[in-house]
């Protein structure tokens, strides 16, 4: 065990432990797809269409919460799967 009675080799191993950490950062492993709108469920909730025929459910991620983009039946949007649980998603975009 080291001894921290100097401010300084605190501050240095602070310092060195940051560095560690911040290297080994997670990587999000998600699949991003195009879809449409088919059914809109309860609480931000929606029905997707994938462009390769599969139906998913997914929710409204938080930023299009916040700026209250509004998504409706038929819109084109963009959607994170998880490697997981292909039949949930995330929308994470609404395309014009």
């Amino acid at each position: 065990m080291k001894d921290f009675t100097n401010l300084n080799s605190l501050n240095e191993e602070k310092n060195t432990f940051q560095k560690k950490t911040s290297i080994v950062k997670k990587q999000k492993k998600l699949v991003d797809m195009e879809g449409f709108v088919t059914h809109n469920l309860s609480n931000g909730k929606f029905r997707l269409k994938l462009e390769n025929g599969v139906e998913v459910i997914g929710h409204l991620s938080g930023k299009i919460r916040q700026n209250r983009i509004k998504i409706v039946v038929g819109d084109k949007v963009t959607v994170e799967l998880s490697p997981y649980d292909l039949t949930k998603g995330r929308i994470t975009y609404r395309h014009r």
